[in-house]
């Protein structure tokens, strides 16, 4: 068996190990994840890197470039220890291997496969969207309000109803690719260093990447390696989103009237794969981010839906850009609809991983 063959049967063997990891252990509360550890490496080391540099915070005299400076190399050194942390895990694993003299890797594939799990968020980005559902069910608004809250980084406390709905159905579908084909995507790539490469990149981003007073300028390289990452698999991934949405979820839009369905009458599908295309076409780059819109705007336009829109973040009345026809108000089984649109295009980015794998492995 040659090199390429090897390498592809092995990471082939890791992500099945992954995909029964996320669909079958999830993000339960009660086990440590490692973004946990990414996390508390970001907080440390901004609090080291800007008393080295001498960079202050808001409200002190700023240096711009010393920030980002500071900020370039919290992404420096973020990604060494994490990149290197699992590098070392999965050399002791093989070096485990050897001494069992099993003559196989399997030890190091188990370990791979768990933690590319473990990097994967299908099962909990599902659960916590079912969390946002459920008491919208019961007509439990603030119920709704507290679990959104948990999931997006917008101001909830301003949010009815139809503002929870749209906050969980707009987070679902960028974190389609954000929390799983992304890293499913530099998986296929590098298997676990590369997950792990991609989630240290999105956790800074999600930690420092803001344009506010404190990060406008120390997170700028948080935030570009983050788009420039995500770059190819938002784009790829609204493709898989469209082509999922050849597959209605039954064969009339669940019984609602012309008006719900935009005008489509009852006969109307969901989720619509043209609307879905159009609105593609047209909307994708309406959001202040390079990516996060390409699902967004799939999605808007495969639930009929208008998403995005002026949002509050921390006090500040952010104006954004509407995308999708809309035609009807959302409900709550619109985030079903969503997390199952996840799903399937989840599924079908796997699938096609796993082939493009096959082929040198065979």
């Amino acid at each position: 068996m040659t090199a390429a063959a090897m390498i592809a049967r092995n990471r082939i063997l890791v992500l099945l190990v992954a995909a029964a990891a996320d669909l079958l252990i999830g993000d339960p509360q009660w086990l440590w994840h490692p973004v946990q550890g990414i996390g508390a490496l970001i907080s440390t080391g901004e609090n080291g890197l800007r008393r080295l540099f001498r960079v202050p915070f808001p409200g002190d005299r700023r240096d711009p470039g010393r920030e980002r400076m500071a900020g370039g190399a919290l992404v420096l050194l973020v990604l060494l220890v994490s990149t290197g942390a699992v590098c070392i895990m999965l050399r002791l694993a093989g070096h485990l291997d050897v001494r069992m003299g099993s003559g196989s890797s399997i030890l190091r594939i188990l370990s791979e496969g768990v933690l590319c799990g473990r990097l994967l968020a299908m099962k909990s980005l599902g659960e916590a969207a079912v969390s946002v559902r459920d008491p919208l069910r019961r007509g439990d608004t603030e119920g709704a309000r507290r679990a959104v809250s948990m999931i997006v980084g917008r101001d909830t406390d301003r949010l009815d109803d139809q503002g929870i709905i749209r906050a969980a159905v707009e987070t679902v579908a960028e974190n389609t690719s954000d929390g799983v084909t992304a890293p499913m995507f530099y998986m296929f790539l590098a298997g676990a260093v590369g997950g792990i490469f991609y989630k240290a990149v999105n956790t800074m981003d999600s930690m420092v990447g803001y344009r506010n007073d404190r990060y406008r300028y120390f997170g700028t390289a948080a935030a570009r390696l983050d788009d420039l990452l995500n770059y190819v698999p938002s784009r790829l991934t609204a493709l898989f989103m469209i082509a999922a949405c050849l597959f209605p979820f039954s064969g009339k839009a669940e019984g609602k009237t012309e008006e719900e369905t935009g005008g489509q009458g009852r006969n109307a599908r969901l989720p619509d794969a043209r609307a879905a295309y159009r609105v593609w076409s047209r909307d994708r780059r309406k959001s202040p981010s390079p990516n996060s819109a390409q699902t967004e705007s799939v999605c808007a336009g495969a639930l009929h839906l208008r998403l995005l829109g002026d949002t509050w973040y921390f006090g500040k009345l952010h104006h954004k850009q509407e995308i999708g026809d809309g035609g009807r108000d959302p409900g709550a089984e619109d985030i079903t609809r969503a997390v199952i649109l996840m799903q399937r295009t989840s599924v079908l980015m796997y699938a096609a991983g796993m082939a493009v794998l096959f082929l040198p492995a065979v």
